[in-house]
């Protein structure tokens, strides 16, 4: 049954009448929010200006004319044009922190930021990292939280895209970085000269076709830039293989995501002891090596580039 909103509504109100539409509508869920439920809490909340939500009193909160008419545009929108939620918000949220997004750039959702907000424990020593590198940044997301969580260390964002950097600009702005952060535009290593970092962590575009032909609508919404990864999904990911040693200190560890490519690249290198991170909140497919472990497998890294 359809809930008839009235000239005043709360945000429960709201988000009711939104469970309402979505329901019967053929949507997916996949960029933030795993379900209809949060996607509209989320927009709601979004639009009111309640996140971070402090308590459930919130739902009984009144709801502005002009905040409900934009709700109900933005549900309408992403019924009817498939746009996902973070682009019509053009906000996402990524390890407890906002972050401006538009179609230039992925939408965060990376398992990274569970990592960040404990730090890399074990394997990464807070006080021992200066300078960390993240690698195909879009937003800046992972790097700009780097920063935040790492509150000394300096970290550079690099990514082809200019309009992705452009994006990370707005982002690092708005989390108040500028004199830590900076973007540098460069096709993976090529720009970097001679920089070395304690820590690299890379989100590069890891989709392989197979599965690229097969995303629901949303994902074609997104810059395919950022996802295809070529036809296995591992063609930038065999690259940082091959030369992220040369660019990590000593002592440095690399971080990379590949999602559901994880089985495809250990099957590739089925000596390397890749250490694959466990996660409590949902995610898999982000492995971790040590600068030691790059050099001394490197030989096979870069017989894979020219096969």
């Amino acid at each position: 049954m359809t809930i008839k909103l009235k000239k005043k509504n709360t945000i429960s109100e709201l988000i009711a009448h939104g469970v309402t539409l979505f329901e019967g509508a053929p949507l997916y869920f996949g960029h933030g929010t795993d379900n209809l439920v949060d996607e509209v809490v989320y927009i709601v909340l979004s639009v009111t200006k309640k996140l971070p939500m402090k308590d459930e009193t919130v739902f009984s909160h009144e709801v502005s004319t002009v905040e409900a008419k934009k709700i109900l545009d933005i549900f309408q929108r992403r019924i009817k044009e498939k746009i996902p939620a973070a682009y019509l918000l053009e906000e996402a949220w990524f390890a407890g922190l906002a972050f401006f997004v538009n179609r230039d750039v992925l939408i965060p959702r990376s398992p990274f930021a569970e990592l960040i907000s404990e730090s890399f424990s074990p394997w990464v020593h807070v006080d021992k990292v200066h300078n960390i590198l993240d690698l195909c940044t879009g937003s800046g997301c992972i790097g700009i939280a780097c920063a935040k969580y790492f509150p000394s260390v300096h970290v550079d964002l690099v990514d082809i895209s200019t309009p992705a950097l452009a994006v990370a600009k707005k982002n690092i702005q708005r989390h108040g970085v500028a004199q830590r952060v900076k973007t540098i535009a460069s096709d993976l290593f090529q720009a970097l000269a001679d920089e070395t970092y304690d820590l690299i962590v890379s989100n590069p575009p890891y989709v392989g076709h197979e599965e690229l032909s097969g995303l629901p609508e949303e994902y074609y919404l997104e810059p395919q830039l950022g996802l295809d990864g070529g036809v296995s999904g591992l063609d930038l990911v065999h690259k940082i293989l091959a030369e992220a040693a040369t660019y990590l200190n000593d002592e440095g560890v690399l971080y990379v995501e590949v999602g559901n490519t994880d089985e495809v690249l250990q099957a590739c290198y089925p000596e390397v002891p890749f250490l694959w991170q466990d996660f409590e909140y949902g995610g898999h497919g982000v492995f971790m090596l040590t600068k030691e472990q790059l050099l001394e497998y490197r030989p096979l890294f870069q017989a894979k580039l020219t096969q």
